[in-house]
């Protein structure tokens, strides 16, 4: 499965699971609801629910078993597919499910007048439907009969009644293959190109089918018929299928089926060769049997304690991990005696194990949800055990000092301001993993805050951390503070936005302890061990200073000897893009539109994968680290994990999509800004986009000096011209995911889940341009790009966020946001650093113009900086504390001047 695929439980069909027919029949509702639970654990996304049988009573079973349902949490908590070839069955389970569900199904096999009856009484109810590629002329079966069945169907549904084309399921029907009659082997082939088609034609429709059809020739050979599931859905699913009902307990991993035996059954699926049918039922009999079943080896179970604790650690078995904690606890003198014994001595063979490089950042997160969860179980003795102590020393009247243990105390904060921690939770594990204490601030933590729980905690380090570029200059304010008030502690820097020479140029020079830049959280416990040495300590600090230091020189001549130009010259070269006989295309929908619970499973097939693995520390491009030498493993796994939480996430609805667009009539203004209006009229200005434009020195004519309003028709041009703007999120929601996590010590899920919701969220921002792009500007609607050709910017138009290359000023979000009235449209808000909350929000510009290209603004001369704050009607020295890391002047230095 992948995270696009939602599976469709199968085993509720009277028709199709004899054991559930035999229960049903038998009144034994009590044991069918158990079959329901078991789709639902192994995966089943939605339960079919099907009542089709001659001795029953199908409506009045159909009613009680969704009844049912409705009272079981750990089943209701899955939408529910009310499959019936009869109306008046489909009509009676519509009137008692709870929520949305989907319709299976509707089909123009009674002719139009019927289809939309039965439609549009689908749609009052709220449900989604699934329309089968059959009509009048009974089933479709070749690829151009599906999609025209299914195109008719769709105008129908969407034009005639109104039926909202992302609750249309189309079923353009599975059917057996290797039946040995000819004319039956190119059906797998033509359901895929089918899919295809069906997806580029018609908006927003998804796509299913029954997968179990197509293996229908091998009854009783569950193993091959099996692969033959997995390889069908391997096809279907990059053909563009979304959702498939599927014995989800029992589908074989593509990759682990037999290399022979997928061979040849790919043949027959794909219809490679004549013989296919009869190559495959020459080896049919070797690969017979009961069908998937794990085994789970427990071997190790069977070593001593100190061994068991060890393995799980190092593989993130949490299954048995109260059972040995309770064993070591009872051998053990006292509760940390655990945690300093077999623990730690077990996270230490991670620690060495991560130091070498056989294990990797996902692996090490799992070995410390173990940790975690032992420890939670100690907690309650620790604690009985610290009440104890304090009765003895109250009554002794001794007092009673604070136990430490470890390798040190270390304190992380995401600084004031920014939002974003999934960095610094991975920092914190890491730190765990190697026997620090960590105590987590978490987010937007004001200085004041950080020095006092340094100094109440008796903290040995303070790690800080930030992924916006206001986070940059708030880490220089605490750095100052901490010299200010004599707090002489270590000091790391970590964070996106962050890099050594910024920390060596601006950070270093505030503080005279020792200030050392983290690169990543690999690197975290080796600088800590450095730093806290009683031999090394001085002589790393010394070190760190001293390079520093001359990297501080460096930068200083690097930036003496780049050659800049004022800003009267750079504006002299700016890009002058064609306007003349250029129309700038007119949005069909102006003005602002609202994406409100926004169908996440429509993101899903737009994510980039590639910052997740980087989150992760794991080095390579996708989907080829997958198969890297050294990574590929640790790769797989934890995109096993993504794929089956966001399978979850979806089809669970964990998270809540909200976005904005605007598009407004604009044109640019003065030099280099943009102005907003609130009409086609053009009379009144209704805000001001403020951008800036680099200054570095061109050696080259064609090579302009860019700003954003470049790409805007000017004002006295007299062409009208039009910006857009967006804000998207996927966070809403996910406090809670993670704090359930949290509850159960699970940082890993933690982890992943805010990783996940990252990723939906600049999934959301690709899939929405896409739509601005072909229907909401529509100035492209004939654009065909996949999902790589998105994620490399191949179309038309830029969307640049504030606080990026080409416009780092993250104060510009405010006009923004106004202008989508995004705070009440989208539920975002803005920090006083203007990072976004919830974290999963992304928010941008649109330009439309062909020439419209990304670029990075580089370092701005004061002479920029000055005509920008009066632009803005801001300081100056307000200004550069927002453009710091763009600066190409020392702010200090030019006011002491």
């Amino acid at each position: 499965m992948t995270g696009t695929f939602i599976n469709i439980g199968e085993r509720t069909n009277v028709t199709g699971s004899a054991r559930f027919r035999k229960l049903i029949l038998a009144e034994d509702y009590a044991a069918a609801l158990d079959v329901a639970r078991e789709q639902v654990e192994n995966g089943a996304q939605i339960i079919d629910v099907n009542m089709d049988e001659g001795m029953l009573d199908s409506e009045a079973a159909m009613v009680r078993f969704l009844n049912l349902i409705a009272a079981e949490p750990d089943i209701a908590r899955v939408p529910v597919m009310i499959d019936s070839s009869k109306w008046s069955v489909i009509e009676a389970g519509l009137r008692c499910v709870q929520g949305k569900c989907i319709v299976n199904s509707l089909s123009l096999k009674e002719g139009e007048e019927s289809f939309l009856e039965h439609a549009a009484k689908v749609r009052r109810y709220g449900a989604a439907v699934v329309v089968m590629a059959f009509d009048e002329q009974g089933q479709a079966d070749t690829a151009d009969r599906k999609v025209a069945i299914c195109e008719r169907a769709y105008r129908l549904l969407v034009e005639r009644i109104g039926f909202p084309p992302e609750d249309i399921v189309f079923d353009p029907n599975i059917f057996a293959v290797a039946t040995g009659i000819s004319e039956h082997d190119e059906y797998a082939v033509a359901f895929f190109e089918a899919t295809r088609r069906i997806k580029e034609r018609l908006p927003y429709c998804h796509v299913s089918g029954g997968v179990s059809n197509v293996s229908f020739s091998f009854r009783g050979n569950a193993v091959l018929r099996e692969a033959m599931h997995a390889v069908f859905l391997y096809h279907a699913i990059r053909a563009g299928m979304d959702m498939g009902i599927v014995n989800a307990g029992q589908i074989a991993v593509y990759e682990e089926i037999p290399e022979e035996l997928r061979d040849r059954v790919e043949d027959v699926i794909l219809n490679r060769r004549p013989d296919a049918t009869e190559r495959l039922l020459e080896i049919a009999d070797r690969y017979r049997g009961a069908g998937k079943a794990r085994e789970v080896d427990l071997a190790w179970r069977d070593k001593d304690v100190q061994s068991r604790l060890t393995h799980a650690l190092v593989n993130g078995i949490a299954d048995f991990v109260e059972v040995d904690v309770e064993e070591a606890r009872r051998a053990a003198a006292r509760p940390l005696d655990v945690i300093e014994g077999p623990l730690m001595a077990g996270m230490n063979v991670v620690g060495d194990l991560f130091g070498a490089g056989k294990m990797f950042l996902p692996q090490v997160v799992k070995s410390a949800r173990v940790m975690k969860q032992a420890v939670g179980y100690l907690l309650p003795y620790m604690e009985a055990e610290k009440a104890a102590a304090q009765a003895a020393a109250a009554e002794s009247g001794q007092p009673l000092e604070a136990a430490r243990s470890g390798n040190g105390r270390v304190l992380l904060a995401t600084v004031k301001g920014d939002v974003h921690d999934i960095g610094k939770n991975i920092v914190g594990v890491v730190l765990q993993c190697n026997n620090y204490e960590v105590i987590d601030l978490g987010v937007m933590v004001p200085s004041a805050r950080i020095l006092a729980a340094a100094r109440e905690e008796q903290v040995d380090i303070i790690g800080l951390s930030g992924l916006i570029t206001p986070s940059l200059d708030e880490m220089v304010y605490v750095a100052k503070e901490m010299e200010r008030e004599g707090l002489h502690l270590p000091l790391l820097i970590g964070g996106a936005t962050t890099s050594k020479v910024h920390t060596a140029v601006k950070i270093a020079p505030q503080y005279s302890g020792p200030v050392v830049h983290v690169l990543d959280a690999s690197r975290a416990a080796g600088v800590a061990g450095h730093l806290l040495s009683a031999t090394e300590s001085a002589r790393f600090a010394d070190g760190i200073k001293a390079d520093y230091a001359r990297m501080r020189e460096a930068h200083s001549r690097g930036q003496a000897d780049k050659k800049r130009l004022p800003l009267a010259q750079a504006r002299a070269n700016r890009a002058r893009p064609v306007f003349d006989g250029y129309r700038p295309p007119e949005p069909a929908v102006p003005g602002l539109t609202v994406l409100d619970d926004y169908d996440l499973a429509t993101l899903v097939g737009r994510i980039d994968w590639g910052p997740f693995f980087q989150a992760w520390e794991l080095a390579g491009r996708f989907p080829d680290i997958l198969d890297d030498p050294v990574v590929g493993e640790t790769a797989r796994s934890v995109f096993a994990d993504a794929q089956a939480m966001l399978q979850r996430m979806v089809g669970e609805k964990w998270l809540t999509a909200r976005g904005v667009v605007g598009l407004w009539p604009a044109n640019s203004v003065g030099d280099d800004d943009i102005a907003v209006f609130d009409d086609e009229s053009r009379a009144e200005v209704r805000a001001v986009i403020h951008t800036l434009r680099q200054q570095m020195a061109r050696d080259r004519r064609d090579r302009p000096n860019l700003a954003l309003a470049d790409f805007i028709a000017p004002q006295e041009s007299g062409i009208p011209d039009w910006l857009g703007g967006f804000a998207v999120t996927t966070g809403h929601g996910l406090d809670d995911v993670v704090r359930a996590f949290e509850a159960r010590h699970d940082d890993y899920n933690s982890i992943l889940a805010k990783a996940l919701a990252d990723r939906l969220a600049e999934a959301f921002a690709e899939h929405l341009h896409e739509r601005v792009r072909k229907e909401f500007w529509g100035y492209a609607p004939d654009e065909t790009l996949g999902n790589a050709d998105l994620i490399a910017e191949k179309y038309r138009g830029i969307r640049p966020a504030p606080g990026y290359p080409a416009c780092p000023d993250h104060t510009e979000k405010r006009a923004l946001f106004d202008l989508l009235h995004a705070e009440v449209n989208t539920g975002i808000t803005l920090t006083e650093s203007f990072a976004m909350m919830p974290a999963a929000s992304v928010s941008g510009l649109y330009f439309s113009h062909p020439e419209a290209r990304y670029f990075g603004l580089g370092r701005i001369h004061r002479d920029q900086v000055a005509d920008y704050a009066r632009r803005k009607g801001l300081p100056v020295a307000e200004m550069e504390r927002w453009l710091a890391p763009n600066l190409a002047y020392d702010p200090a230095v030019s006011a002491a001047a």
